[in-house]
């Protein structure tokens, strides 16, 4: 036994009140999930209302009033790249009532923009995957490549010939094409956009060839035949588009971008809260009407367990700081 092991066993030999106190200490956690909620949950969403990160959180949150038996009221904090909203919850009480919609952003974020106040991996309580974002390797029909492989055959004999649009310089769409151009060998140049919708009425227009972007953005199009798609970016075939396959399995193997909203808490969240939280939303994912919300906004429920979600954020973090080390990528 270590000098500090003898020292800590005398205290309780000695001071049997200590041991009461540290057993005491010990049960706070527990008697607080046994009754939580007492009170109102916040969920701070670090981006505008209407955003997709918003629409998910808020297709649950009537669920989770309902079965919490405690309002859950959403509050946006937008600005800085969702880093407002986000700080807010790292220095809040790591008690349940204050949490964050999280999403692939912070994974991206974390390497991205130098100086966070916070450390994600280390100022946060992983609590579940809501839901995984359906994104797509989209081309405008003018292109004459139908197929990935038939895509990097033709980007490499024209390179930087073909251009590609992206929501804005960072963002998940920006990284998914750069993992593309790193992984195919290709040259393609990047133009940013101010959201989606602008990206896909310059892609319509054939002003960009390609893009790497959001079923909901861009799926009218697609069923109309004003826009070709390729491929999900997903590492699996998705639940929403089954016809379609991924990049990986169509001409790129070892290709993988999957975005995903979720919830955190604060670091030391209780694991016994953090498992209420879970479990409620699991419940209310399996609800016809709340998948039926998410898959209109290109969402699939998921209820990933924390301990899994936690593996997933880690290795999240690394790959997009390999990715984003690697092209220089740049914040607005």
């Amino acid at each position: 036994m270590n000098k500090n092991a003898q020292r800590i066993r005398m205290t309780f030999i000695l001071h049997p009140s200590s041991f009461i106190l540290l057993i005491f200490a010990l049960a706070i956690p527990a008697a607080l999930a046994a009754d939580y909620p007492t009170r109102p949950i916040r969920v701070i969403v670090p981006y505008p209302a209407g955003g997709p990160v918003d629409i998910t959180i808020r297709a649950i949150s009537p669920r989770l009033t309902e079965s919490l038996k405690q309002p859950v009221v959403i509050d946006n904090r937008g600005g800085a790249g969702g880093t407002i909203g986000a700080d807010l919850v790292a220095k809040a009480a790591p008690d349940g009532y204050t949490l964050l919609a999280c999403s692939t952003g912070n994974t991206i974020n974390a390497t991205l923009i130098p100086g966070l106040p916070y450390d994600f991996a280390r100022d946060f309580t992983p609590v579940t995957m809501i839901a995984i974002i359906t994104s797509i390797l989209i081309v405008n029909p003018a292109v004459p490549a139908r197929s990935v492989q038939e895509l990097i055959v033709l980007a490499k004999a024209k390179p930087g010939e073909l251009s590609y649009a992206s929501t804005g310089n960072g963002t998940p769409t920006h990284l998914a094409a750069e993992m593309f151009k790193s992984m195919a060998g290709v040259n393609l140049v990047h133009v940013p956009y101010k959201g989606g919708a602008p990206a896909a009425v310059d892609l319509l227009a054939g002003q960009v060839q390609l893009s790497f972007i959001s079923a909901p953005a861009v799926m009218p199009h697609v069923k109309s035949g004003r826009l070709r798609a390729l491929a999900v970016t997903n590492a699996k075939r998705s639940q929403l588009l089954p016809g379609l396959p991924t990049v990986a399995e169509s001409g790129l193997p070892g290709y993988e971008s999957e975005g995903w909203h979720g919830l955190c808490g604060p670091a030391r969240l209780p694991p016994a809260i953090a498992d209420v939280l879970y479990r409620e939303i699991a419940a209310a994912l399996r609800i016809p009407d709340v998948a039926s919300l998410l898959a209109n906004g290109g969402a699939e429920p998921v209820g990933m367990p924390p301990a899994a979600f936690v593996t997933l954020i880690r290795n999240d973090i690394a790959r997009w700081a390999k990715v984003i080390k690697a092209t220089h990528i740049k914040p607005d």
